[in-house]
């Protein structure tokens, strides 16, 4: 890729629709499903959101790169996004803790970046029109091309993507002189996460997204954790094999986003591809049995059913969204297993649902 500033870009949408912009001074093509995030900060830890892999993003926010980076504030080893959308990039950054700018490390990542897009107009088009493939590019003068590569874009319904980004090797994290041993599959973690749980004196060992309980076992731990993650869940039938092992010995288990989802075909309900997922830091979900609203953030396209969960028996759904009524969380009734389809160790200024990390920790305890 080479550095040219302000040449002409566009967003050209599976549908044939275009909106234009200019490059932030990277030139080239990316693909990918396009999807918007409602935050108003927090770029940096969504750009390095595993849980992005393979999707265009549109901020929603105006200003994108005014506070800079840190090299604290990534959740995985780098940019996973396939590329950004946004109004206005900021070149220069005013922040005491920031290491560098936005543009830079947009650069090193080799991540195409385009910006001065009506991101409010291209907003409202996929919120009516739902999420679909898209391809950004400099490339403005070769449209047909372009089509072609969108044309070959794989579809987000029935794509595996957890394999791209999760650890090829098992690693340890914390203090192995902890009170709480860990096994966490990697389908897509989040440093957050683990943290979260060193922070609660646990030492996780964490796991490729393919590796079967006899593995996760063999550490001997005190629960069992599944992560969050890019894709569709469908094809993830290693993690859900896994997940029916540890949940038919009742084992302490805890699942969050995708590994929620991964719970829940392990029982039997199905998921399935939403029109618009939930992206945001501000979303509204109610906990059914506490009665108490929490705001969180959420990252996903998919969803668990509804109407399966409420008809399992040996499910029960704690927590719904209350924009839309989708499931935010469930529990078994007769083992020691729940999930979240939401990011309780975002915390993007709430600290509603770190609850849910004390509540894993209780239920090894007991």
């Amino acid at each position: 890729m080479k550095y040219q500033q302000h040449k002409k870009a566009l967003v050209l949408l599976a549908d044939g629709t275009i909106f234009y912009g200019k490059s932030i001074g990277i030139e080239g093509t990316a693909t990918g499903e396009i999807c918007f995030n409602t935050g108003m900060t927090g770029y940096q830890e969504i750009f390095t959101d595993p849980s992005y892999f393979g999707q265009l993003m549109v901020a929603t926010n105006a200003h994108i790169g005014n506070y800079g980076v840190n090299a604290e504030e990534i959740e995985s080893d780098g940019i996973k996004i396939a590329g950004l959308i946004c109004r206005n990039f900021s070149f220069t950054h005013s922040r005491v803790d920031s290491e560098g700018n936005l543009k830079d490390w947009f650069i090193k990542h080799n991540t195409v970046a385009i910006s001065a897009v009506d991101t409010r107009a291209l907003v409202a088009y996929i919120r009516d029109n739902g999420a679909m493939n898209a391809i950004i590019s400099t490339d403005v003068d070769n449209i047909e091309n372009l089509k072609k590569q969108l044309v070959d874009t794989p579809d987000m319904n029935g794509l595996e993507l957890a394999s791209k980004v999760s650890t090829k090797e098992p690693y340890f994290v914390g203090d192995e002189n902890a009170t709480y041993k860990i096994s966490a599959l990697d389908i897509g973690i989040k440093k957050n996460i683990l943290r979260n749980f060193v922070k609660r004196d646990a030492y996780i060992k964490v796991f490729p997204y393919n590796t079967s309980f006899e593995e996760m076992s063999s550490f001997n731990p005190d629960g069992y954790f599944i992560s969050n993650g890019p894709g569709d869940p469908e094809p993830l039938v290693e993690a859900q094999n896994t997940a029916k092992e540890i949940i038919k010995r009742d084992l302490p288990l805890f699942g969050i986003c995708l590994g929620h989802q991964v719970i829940a075909l392990a029982n039997g309900i199905s998921t399935y591809k939403m029109h618009n997922g939930h992206r945001g830091i501000n979303h509204p979900v109610k906990n059914l049995l506490t009665g108490k609203g929490e705001i969180t953030s959420q990252n996903h396209g998919f969803a668990i059913n509804r109407e399966e969960t409420e008809a399992n028996d040996n499910v029960e759904i704690t927590h719904v969204h209350l924009n839309d009524h989708t499931v935010a969380g469930i529990r078994m009734k007769n083992k020691n297993v729940f999930s979240v389809q939401y990011h309780p160790e975002a915390s993007p200024g709430p600290h509603d649902a770190e609850y849910l990390f004390d509540q894993f920790i209780e239920n090894i305890k007991n």
